[in-house]
């Protein structure tokens, strides 16, 4: 279903513009890693999963996606996972962390709801990549963000950063600090470099 959904979606949204991708050499070769990609609409999903194809990405949603049965096969169908980020228990590093230690990938939004306003990181992408001992892929995207933006032909681009991981020579809480502002940092370079393409 994943891939059938994808290469599907692939197709539809070319109809529209194709997609640049830049430094997808920055993405590891093998083991699980976590990709944290700005969000300013619903269409960046689409293309973070389509530019990364054929590997799979495990997309962290918020649970109420879940509560309708047709989103919920769909998120399902799409190897999407709840999680409640009012009340995030333990299930919200538990998941992620299995995904990674069997080589997957997953994929979060960090700055949570969509919105093109600068938000302060939420530490999920960072907490979850430091447990797992796993790399952390910033990823920018720049195009359309909505149905209506589609139509607009604005062309839609990606770049992948380099890895994160979290510093060895810190203690945790500082370690985790510095990881959180490697990430706002690079963001914010690849926004700059993608707006200079």
């Amino acid at each position: 279903m994943y891939y059938f959904a994808g290469y599907l979606l692939k197709i539809f949204l070319s109809l529209f513009g194709v997609i640049k991708v830049y430094q997808k050499e920055n993405i590891p070769r093998s083991g699980g890693y976590v990709i944290a990609c700005t969000h300013t609409g619903w269409v960046d999903i689409l293309w973070l999963g389509v530019s990364l194809l054929p590997i799979k990405i495990h997309y962290m949603a918020k649970k109420e996606l879940f509560q309708n049965r047709l989103l919920k096969w769909l998120m399902n169908s799409l190897h999407a996972f709840p999680v409640d980020r009012e009340n995030p228990g333990p299930s919200t590093i538990k998941i992620p962390r299995k995904l990674l230690k069997e080589g997957e990938v997953v994929g979060i939004f960090p700055s949570g709801t969509r919105t093109s306003d600068e938000v302060p990181l939420k530490r999920g992408a960072v907490t979850i990549a430091s447990t797992a001992k796993v790399p952390l892929i910033p990823v920018a995207y720049t195009g359309p963000n909505n149905f209506s933006d589609l139509f607009k032909r604005t062309k839609p681009k990606i770049i992948y950063g380099e890895p994160i991981y979290i510093s060895k020579d810190l203690p945790k809480k500082e370690g985790l600090e510095k990881m959180a502002n490697d990430l706002n940092d690079a963001f914010f370079d690849l926004k700059e470099e993608l707006n200079n393409k």
